[in-house]
């Protein structure tokens, strides 16, 4: 399937590593020029160092978008590289730690700075640009806590679930534009942090620590869903690269899980 993103610009929130990394350059093998965010210039050089193919277009930018000034950075940098964004994928959040009896108020704020205003800044960039061409992309990284939150971290599912429902205003906010915006909310996402983090875990509970067995008891303990297993990365980069692209321009306003069936309700 031709995905027609040739001559389509995409900005990548948090696209030095990760998740975020796979959906950049799945967005560039689809032939989409890739602006590879992150948040200093040592972990962009990394991040370009390691591209298994050069071929792609993909250029970095810098900024610390957890400021108003860093995210003007970014766009300036796009600017310098005659780029306009068509397509803008805020990739870039963080699970953070915490429980309700010990979290502090500079905690709260911190979770909303990262999760969800991190977002904000870019799409109030971005969007100028889209309305100006009548066309845009945006896709907004949940997590499907924003439906299922657990008792741990309410600070981050709080923040994630601002974030999706800022994303229905947005698409609202936006009718007649040609812009659409979604939510991708991902379970858990089988990464080598994902997988450190079990392996110590299962040591100090005497769970094998071989990663096959070892998502079975994952699945068993933490994420029971009728696929058995976790999300990869790729997985996710591949609903949130046909999201992005103008095949899937009537699914607007939606939040879309990956999840394995993990949350059960319609």
């Amino acid at each position: 399937m031709d995905l027609q993103l040739t001559h389509k610009t995409a900005l990548v929130s948090g696209a030095n590593r990760g998740t975020g990394k796979v959906i950049a350059t799945t967005l560039a093998a689809e032939g989409a020029t890739v602006a590879l965010h992150a948040f200093s210039e040592e972990d962009a050089d990394e991040a370009m160092a390691a591209l298994a193919d050069t071929a792609l277009n993909i250029v970095p930018v810098v900024g610390d978008i957890l400021t108003d000034e860093g995210a003007r950075q970014v766009m300036e940098q796009l600017a310098q590289h005659g780029l306009s964004v068509d397509i803008l994928v805020n990739n870039y959040g963080s699970a953070m730690a915490g429980r309700w009896d010990s979290l502090t108020t500079e905690q709260w704020i911190e979770a909303s700075n990262v999760n969800l205003l991190s977002a904000v800044r870019l799409i109030q960039h971005c969007t100028p640009q889209m309305k100006a061409k009548q066309w845009g992309r945006i896709i907004n990284l949940s997590t499907m806590g924003d439906h299922q939150p657990n008792a741990i971290m309410p600070h981050y599912y709080s923040a994630k679930a601002a974030l999706s429902n800022a994303s229905v205003s947005l698409a609202k906010e936006l009718s007649n534009t040609g812009i659409t915006v979604n939510t991708v909310s991902p379970g858990l996402i089988h990464t080598r942090e994902v997988e450190r983090a079990y392996q110590i875990r299962a040591q100090k509970k005497g769970w094998p620590t071989e990663w096959a067995s070892l998502q079975e008891h994952i699945v068993q303990q933490d994420f029971p869903n009728p696929c058995g297993r976790l999300a990869t990365r790729q997985e996710v980069a591949d609903l949130v690269v046909f999201l992005a692209s103008p095949r899937a321009g009537f699914i607007n306003g939606q939040n879309i899980r990956v999840d394995g069936g993990a949350v059960r309700y319609v």
